[in-house]
């Protein structure tokens, strides 16, 4: 790993400078105390949408590498949790696979909420402040603690990771009943689903399948791509930070997909590995999601979340 780290050092000429996200680098003025509180509830007043191309979708991974090799036991730990949360479900739904499908596609919609502390980890590493143990504690904890009375508070991240988790155990149930319901015999096993979903050759299940869940992962997509690392860094709403990838998606429809496709591919890539590629896979998603984020949207405007340690 240090040798991999020393060779990631090496500057690529090849690669764009990436100064687009550090325009979001100066942060403005805290709001006053008379604003705070009055606790009014901000407008729809959302961040603009900076410029990229298709070729920084790449250079996302490149930088979530680097930010593993500032920090790779805390960030590989993550993607440990990842692996052995899959192979738990894998585990408890071993001979219901008609489960197991939609059990650990709908696991991979609520990753954007379990990748929080890699965005905090590499918002540390931005400002070159301290990444420990407990900057991840105090991502996970704060919670509890900052203004929940308040539209803009830490909450809103907890509001939205119940938002997801609602749309991952609805997708659980709706592929659980899809397969349950049309499956021409019952499916118990990963050779029962290939034999008899994917490549039955009278009947178009498999097909429904695939459609029924682009069809949902379609809008999480598109409303999480920058939300969770949004919500996390600025003073925003949910509906706010929604709307704004909402934005981000409408205004770069072709990086948005091809980002798209790399997650589900490299997530497929972990899933097919018995789940042992997450624990490298999940940690670079999640720091490039923040290089993505930063690259995408312009939050010069926006008051930060957590003020900036000084002298870290």
């Amino acid at each position: 790993m240090a040798a991999f780290c020393d060779l990631m050092q090496v500057k690529l000429k090849t690669w764009p400078p990436g100064k687009l996200a550090r325009m979001n680098q100066a942060a403005p003025p805290p709001p006053s105390e008379n604003t705070k509180s009055q606790g009014q509830r901000p407008g729809l007043n959302l961040p603009d949408v900076l410029p990229v191309d298709a070729k920084q979708v790449m250079y996302w991974l490149y930088l979530g590498l680097k930010d593993i090799c500032h920090s790779p036991w805390l960030s590989l730990s993550h993607g440990l949790v990842m692996a052995l949360c899959g192979g738990l479900i894998t585990w408890l739904a071993h001979d219901r696979f008609w489960l197991l499908a939609g059990a650990v596609s709908g696991f991979l919609v609520v990753a954007p909420v379990l990748a929080t502390s890699l965005y905090a980890m590499s918002r540390a590493i931005e400002r070159d402040e301290a990444v420990n143990l407990r900057l991840l504690f105090k991502t996970w904890t704060q919670w509890q603690t900052l203004h929940n009375n308040e539209p803009v508070s830490y909450w809103c991240l907890v509001r939205f990771g119940l938002l997801l988790a609602l749309a991952g155990t609805g997708w659980v149930l709706t592929s659980s009943a899809l397969i349950t319901l049309l499956a021409p015999v019952p499916i118990h096993s990963p050779m029962d689903f290939i034999r008899h979903v994917v490549l039955s050759p009278d009947s178009y299940l498999f097909e429904l399948w695939l459609m029924l869940g682009g069809l949902m992962a379609a809008p999480v997509f598109a409303s999480s791509v920058v939300s969770m690392p949004l919500l996390l860094d600025r003073q925003l709403n949910t509906l706010q930070a929604v709307l704004t990838s909402w934005k981000v998606v409408l205004t770069h429809p072709l990086p948005m997909a091809l980002w798209a496709f790399l997650i589900m591919g490299l997530s497929m890539l972990g899933i097919l590995t018995l789940f042992v590629g997450l624990i490298v896979i999940v940690p670079i998603l999640g720091h490039a999601s923040w290089h993505a984020y930063r690259d995408l949207v312009d939050t010069r405007n926006v008051p930060e979340r957590m003020p900036r340690q000084e002298g870290v």
